[in-house]
């Protein structure tokens, strides 16, 4: 199966490419088949916006699989202009690349007293041969996601996920740019990230009406 990501980041098309493994299917990036539109995503959500750019694309393949990610610091009221949010990449209106999101953010939580802690709430949309599924996970707590944030990145990078450089894992204090950064993980929080695996999978096989 010919499946079409909607997105240029490289760090998703590994992410998915992961997901997919042992699965007879090829990924195909908008880089790489040259497609430069984009949506207009005005979604209250991750799930919704993530619908928005499937519908969108759906239009240059048959198989359309997308990801919107929002990014939220814990004690951070909703409604402060602060608040990451679903514009992570463009918290000013302004769209920033990875090196200007590392400064924007570093800066930001320097204000915030140099450290906050911080989640990630991802929604997926997926169109097949014009049929919509999405999924995304509403109870934080069964993610297993929560982790710090600071003001002083790391010197390593992960291409299309710049924000790696300023997240830290709760337990062990070490870079998600670091190879063993999750190796602190309790088994609880294993267990977790693995479960969530498992559903998002799932969801994406069935939507896509994949067969091993």
């Amino acid at each position: 199966m010919e499946i079409l990501i909607g997105t240029t980041n490289p760090s998703k098309i590994k992410r998915f490419t992961s997901l997919f493994s042992g699965y007879d299917v090829r990924l195909h990036t908008l880089r790489e088949l040259g497609i430069t539109a984009e949506p207009e995503e005005t979604g209250r959500t991750p799930e919704e916006n993530a619908l928005q750019k499937a519908t969108f694309y759906s239009r240059f393949a048959d198989y359309v699989i997308c990801n919107d990610t929002g990014l939220y610091f814990d004690g951070l009221p909703m409604d402060d202009p602060r608040q990451p949010g679903l514009h992570v990449r463009s918290p000013q209106g302004v769209r920033l690349d990875d090196e200007e999101m590392i400064d924007y953010y570093s800066g930001l939580i320097r204000s915030l007293g140099g450290k906050v802690s911080a989640h990630y709430v991802d929604g997926y949309g997926v169109s097949c041969c014009g049929k919509l599924a999405s999924f995304m996970e509403r109870d934080s707590s069964l993610r297993g996601g929560a982790f710090y944030m600071v003001a002083q990145p790391a010197p390593a990078r992960h291409p299309g996920w710049p924000l790696d450089s300023l997240s830290l894992n709760c337990h062990t204090g070490a870079y998600f740019v670091e190879e063993d950064s999750r190796q602190g993980d309790t088994e609880e929080e294993q267990m977790l990230l693995e479960d969530y695996r498992r559903r998002l999978t799932a969801f994406l096989v069935k939507a896509l009406g994949l067969r091993r």
